[in-house]
């Protein structure tokens, strides 16, 4: 359950980096785009690989892909300049240059037999079954500031890690499924929000909210309030639908 290059060690079933014989803390996307590299060195893996695995095919703004590669670089002991292990393909992508010591055959096989697809070490849950009146999850909203210092502001809307959305339904057993995304820029904060029909597929609903930051905790019992009232007509509507 460990892969190791040059001076790093990632151990996949404790979730834990090592550098230079030092813990390293990287935030879990941090942690899933590195160890996605590590498994998939022998190709090129472009940006849309890494969103549909590690964000679960969530929209992903161009500077917080930037700024998660560079954070996993600077964990690595890597950089933008050097390239040492982790280089980028102009115009195609990334890819994982390191020699890496992996587990043995046998090992690897019943590692890939306990992992999803995309690399990353989840437990099996349960699906649930749907209610019989409708449910809403709601997903991390997404920080789009690029700066990880306004990580916080994100988790005060609503944070984890990030899943696809099918995927949260059926562990959780509802129908609909709310997800957005926070930008703070000074004194101003800007956050979207949808209503996906998870069966469809489909976007039922949209907003997009431009508050003044006077109160960050008024804010977000106005933006909750605000998106409570607008989802209840349109979840109404696509109940009678599919009825």
């Amino acid at each position: 359950m460990t892969l190791s290059f040059r001076d790093c060690e990632i151990n996949l079933e404790r979730r834990e980096l090592w550098h230079a014989k030092r813990a390293v803390n990287v935030e879990p996307q941090v942690f899933d785009l590195l160890v996605y590299l590590v498994q998939n060195r022998d190709r090129v893996v472009s940006k849309d690989d890494l969103i549909a695995s590690v964000w679960g095919g969530r929209i992903v703004s161009e500077s917080t892909l930037t700024s998660r590669i560079n954070a996993a670089r600077t964990a690595v002991g890597d950089n933008g300049r050097e390239q040492q292990l982790i280089r980028t393909i102009p115009r195609k992508g990334l890819r994982f240059i390191g020699a890496v010591h992996a587990p043995a055959d046998d090992d690897q096989q019943a590692l890939a037999a306990d992992l999803p697809s995309d690399g990353i070490h989840e437990p099996s849950r349960p699906v649930l079954p749907l209610p019989d009146r409708p449910a809403i999850a709601v997903l991390p909203f997404t920080n789009m500031s690029g700066d990880p210092e306004q990580e916080y502001f994100s988790d005060g809307i609503y944070k984890g890690m990030a899943l696809h959305m099918k995927q949260v339904a059926e562990e959780l057993g509802v129908g609909y499924v709310v997800e957005g995304s926070v930008r703070k820029s000074g004194d101003r904060v800007r956050i979207t929000a949808q209503l996906n029909d998870v069966s469809s597929g489909s976007h039922i609903w949209g907003e997009r909210y431009d508050r003044d930051l006077a109160d960050v905790f008024a804010v977000q019992d106005e933006i909750t309030e605000s998106i409570v009232a607008a989802i209840e007509p349109q979840l109404h509507a696509a109940e009678n639908f599919r009825g």
